[in-house]
């Protein structure tokens, strides 16, 4: 199964409480953290909303 690297580059103060959530819930909590998560449609679509506080690559 395809692993994501998914990483928070943006900090998510001054951002909408929706997105601070769903930073919360991918499980980032400083600059600069890594987390590593399974490649299915909840996460992408987790991603897809705060695709300009993130930075993620595909894992093998």
């Amino acid at each position: 199964m395809a692993r994501l690297k998914i990483t928070l580059t943006r900090s998510p103060i001054g951002a909408k409480p929706a997105h601070r959530k769903t930073v919360r819930a991918l499980g980032l909590r400083k600059m600069h953290q890594s987390v590593v998560k399974n490649d299915d449609p909840a996460i992408r679509g987790m991603i897809r909303s705060i695709t300009h506080m993130v930075e993620y690559e595909e894992m093998k």
